[in-house]
């Protein structure tokens, strides 16, 4: 993009009271952001209102250092062309993003830039999620990636960072691994834990953000972006969510686009869970595993049964059940209640779930509490 022509457009985001609706209707109005500049007011005011037409004909304060800005951030790129400004009429403009009812007039993008938008599943969750959420988000994100899906979450700690490594994890080389849609500034990673996470998905996928450089992790700016996420993608998974949850504004918003919405049940007794449930009564799909979702997106043939393949247990050779494990369950249980359960004497119970827990088989929770981790 000619550096004229990024100005326009950084001109028309930044211009005081124009939200990206307005612009779009300039747009539709006039055409190229430059030509919109060129009008006088009465022409402006035949699409938007007074205010926002006199805001329109002067430039906004600081435009010339946001345009240095963006400019020093795109020769910086590393590797050179890693780094992206792609606008409403740009042929690179995700597909998915022109069917929403509000689509982002300009994307910031750093990573691979895909020649075609790959078929995609969105998987988010809670920021606090269980030991089990997040084996399950990471095991299911590998799965997908092994069956060619690219895998879009929002970058936040808990399910969506499981989500974003597991996909990284599973990806063929060269595929399009994982897609984190952020609610700040790309010249900023929120959260900083994920500093080193944000640069292997640049590496082997895409960071997307329709926030200008500079722009701090704001609350308001964290549910807006998951209309993105949802936009992106085939359908959403949900793998653990509390009632109050960002992850169920994206099943919404999924659902109002006409996307599948998937939910892993959990605990009745799990404050985790319970946004999955209630997903689940409003007609979520209910799944167990990964194949559950790849079947419901009716993916190719070849991918999805490779897929299918990969994951399969052969119940001959499961090792058999330990009668600890078994009292256990899957919810959480005090060492009060274990002992109820099973007999064994408080000091022998503690060693053996100590040695669970250190093979990965137990967890411990906050309050003195345990859980088994169904192995992924």
């Amino acid at each position: 993009m000619e550096r004229e022509e990024l100005a326009a457009w950084l001109r028309l985001t930044l211009t005081p009271g124009v939200g990206d609706r307005s612009a779009r209707q300039l747009l539709a109005a006039f055409g190229l952001p430059r030509a919109i500049f060129e009008q006088v007011a009465a022409a402006l005011e035949q699409v938007v209102a007074h205010s926002q037409a006199q805001a329109l004909l002067v430039e906004p304060d600081g435009l010339a250092s946001r345009l240095q800005a963006v400019t020093d951030w795109l020769s910086a790129a590393e590797p050179p062309g890693s780094r992206h400004v792609v606008t409403l009429g740009d042929a690179a403009y995700p597909p998915g993003l022109l069917n929403i009812a509000d689509p982002p007039v300009l994307l910031y993008m750093q990573g691979t830039l895909p020649s075609q938008w790959p078929a995609a599943i969105a998987v988010v969750g809670s920021r606090n999620p269980t030991p089990q959420g997040l084996l399950n988000a990471r095991e299911f994100a590998r799965s997908f990636a092994q069956s060619g899906l690219t895998v879009v979450s929002g970058l936040a700690l808990g399910v969506d960072g499981a989500a974003h490594e597991g996909a990284l994890d599973g990806a063929a080389a060269g595929a399009l691994a994982t897609i984190a849609v952020v609610g700040t500034g790309l010249d900023r990673v929120y959260p900083k834990q994920h500093l080193a996470l944000a640069h292997r998905i640049v590496e082997h996928g895409l960071v997307v953000s329709e926030y200008p450089l500079g722009t701090p992790p704001l609350a308001p700016n964290f549910p807006k972006r998951n209309r993105i996420i949802s936009a992106l993608s085939q359908g959403t998974l949900v793998v653990e969510a509390a009632l109050k949850s960002g992850s169920l504004i994206t099943a919404s918003q999924a659902a109002e686009q006409g996307k599948d919405v998937f939910a892993i049940p959990g605990s009745i007794h799990s404050p985790q869970s319970r946004g999955c449930h209630a997903l689940l009564k409003q007609g979520a799909k209910l799944v167990e595993s990964a194949q559950d979702v790849l079947e419901e997106l009716r993916l190719p043939e070849g991918p999805r049964h490779r897929a299918l393949a990969d994951t399969d247990v052969d119940d001959e050779i499961a090792p058999p059940e330990d009668s600890l494990l078994n009292a256990l369950g899957f919810d959480p249980v005090s060492l009060d209640a274990l002992v109820a359960r099973t007999g064994i004497a408080p000091a022998d119970l503690q060693a053996r779930l100590l040695q669970f827990e250190l093979q990965g088989d137990v967890a411990r929770l906050p309050g003195g509490l345990f859980q088994r981790i169904a192995a992924g």
